[in-house]
């Protein structure tokens, strides 16, 4: 296993002078899981100890937010299913997976993963969420957070009657269809602030980062940015940092294989773990901005203005023609 880096790419940890340092505490992993082992059931307890190995280990009144990525947990948590659906998982037990979760934590800490759900009609699966699981140092899953914008042909099929009559699929493992979450949500998490949360490519969406009315203290975006290539992660790096421009708040990344930062409300990058690393960045989540003007108006802005500048652009090609 890698050796766990700690240096952030980023020096610049300065403060804008109306901002406060932060007083939630994170514990931020990236560990580098190659892509073709994620889904395989013979690495499910290695990918396990990739992650935990990474945490620190529990000490008393060491407050923490601990943040692990999308696919972090291969663990069905919570309890219900069918006991077949439980083969893979800890113990066959969701109780036992969760106790090993709280072993790793400790009293005083919150773990944020990615993780699979399932819902059933009987015996029978109907769907899956994509979710975002917080689970506490006692076991108990304190929230959780369902993707809303799901990957066409990758976690659902449009139109799938005709299209799957076509021969038409999934270009991703796996024959359960994902359902949406209701949308951006902002969950209070007691002494660790109240955070957004976003899975994957639901940060590259302008206007839907946060609940409206509800606004979060950051924004936590768990992914899987492996299966993009070489390209994709540090576009997705690009488009957080926009994000927290746009709206005045840190981001926090988790990502399976990079690139992972901490991005404060500015844009700039605090810290960070390059791709194909392991890794573990520690500190303060930076503080939040007030309201920007985007976070107030949202699309409604950036529509405002090309309207002006298309109004102006017809003014001046009017008198120029003239």
């Amino acid at each position: 296993m890698e050796r766990p880096s700690r240096n952030a790419l980023s020096s610049d940890t300065s403060l804008g002078k109306s901002d406060k340092p932060s007083k939630v505490p994170f514990a931020l992993v990236q560990p580098n899981i190659p892509e073709q082992q994620l889904n395989d059931p013979n690495f499910f307890e290695a990918n396990f100890s990739r992650l935990a190995q990474l945490v620190p280990p529990p000490s008393a009144g060491q407050r923490a937010l601990v943040l692990w990525p999308e696919s972090g947990l291969s663990d069905y948590l919570r309890d219900g299913y069918p006991p077949q659906f439980y083969d893979m998982t800890f113990g066959g037990d969701p109780k036992l997976a969760r106790e090993r979760l709280a072993r790793m934590l400790g009293p005083d800490r919150i773990l944020l993963s990615g993780a699979t759900d399932l819902e059933f009609s009987g015996s029978k699966v109907t769907g899956a969420r994509n979710t975002i699981t917080a689970i506490d140092g006692s076991g108990t899953i304190r929230a959780g957070y369902a993707k809303s914008h799901l990957v066409p042909y990758g976690e659902y099929v449009p139109m799938e009657p005709l299209l799957s009559a076509l021969g038409i699929a999934r270009f991703v493992p796996g024959d359960i269809s994902f359902k949406p979450g209701p949308g951006p949500q902002t969950i209070d998490l007691g002494p660790f602030g109240r955070s957004g949360m976003l899975v994957c490519y639901e940060i590259i969406f302008p206007g839907a980062a946060t609940q409206p009315g509800n606004r979060p203290d950051y924004l936590f975006n768990t992914s899987n940015d492996g299966w993009y290539g070489s390209w994709g992660p540090p576009q997705f790096l690009a488009l957080a940092r926009m994000r927290a421009l746009e709206e005045g708040l840190p981001v926090l990344r988790s990502t399976t294989t990079g690139v992972s930062a901490v991005i404060d409300a500015n844009g700039v990058v605090r810290q960070s773990i390059p791709t194909h690393s392991a890794g573990l960045v520690m500190g303060m989540i930076p503080s939040a901005h007030a309201p920007t003007l985007f976070a107030r108006w949202g699309n409604l802005l950036s529509l405002g203005w090309a309207t002006l500048l298309l109004g102006l652009s017809l003014v001046a090609l009017r008198h120029r023609q003239g």
